[in-house]
């Protein structure tokens, strides 16, 4: 089952895929992990016996807490994944249990890839840093991939402001394992425009 369109997907379009993709695409036991820091899931080895592999990239966009703040308010507003070439609907509540489509160009066609936001957490201080934002979202069935993604927005205790993103995934339909090298480097492709697409946002407000 894959959701393909040859025009911009209508949030009508995107409620039709919803309401067929009712229930997460891998398992139930790896759900929330990537509130785990980095290191703990490079370490963990049920992840790549099962052939999930990780993704992680991160990038400074600024320094202090008003720029955390307007981070944290553009990742809320879906404003990392504006872009041309791919968007989330800017209205979606960010909640635990919200199900949303990450709608994609590729080539000539769109798709619509369906997920669940698994958690949302936000940490005014800690140990290694003084502010967190960050939420995570799972696969459903209808996805290309298997797997979950965070994104997080951080001030460490330097006053430095990073954004994050930190996914384990691997193919879960014939196209994206044939093409799955090409995936990977339109993974990295997307963290780059993603957190331009962020800094951008920042700078001009």
């Amino acid at each position: 089952m894959v959701f393909l369109l040859w025009s911009r997907p209508s949030p009508k379009d995107q409620k039709a895929c919803l309401e067929k993709c009712d229930s997460f695409n891998y398992d139930a036991k790896y759900q929330g992990s990537t509130d785990r820091p980095v290191c703990a899931l490079q370490k963990d080895e049920r992840l790549s016996a099962e052939g999930f592999l990780l993704n992680h990239a991160r990038a400074r966009i600024g320094s202090g807490l008003e720029t955390y703040e307007k981070g944290k308010q553009a990742l809320q507003n879906w404003r990392h994944f504006q872009m041309k070439w791919t968007f989330v609907e800017p209205n979606t509540p960010i909640k635990r249990g919200v199900k949303f489509c990450v709608c994609v160009k590729e080539f000539l066609p769109w798709l619509m890839m369906p997920l669940q936001v698994v958690y949302v957490n936000e940490n005014k201080t800690s140990e290694k840093m003084k502010a967190s934002y960050r939420f995570g979202s799972g696969t459903l069935h209808g996805h290309l991939l298997a797997g979950e993604e965070r994104f997080s927005v951080e001030l460490d205790e330097n006053n430095e402001v990073w954004y994050e993103i930190l996914s384990f995934s691997k193919p879960s339909h014939l196209l994206s394992f044939m093409g799955y090298p090409y995936v990977k480097l339109r993974q990295k492709y997307f963290a780059k425009e993603s957190a331009d697409a962020l800094l951008k946002h920042i700078s001009s407000n």
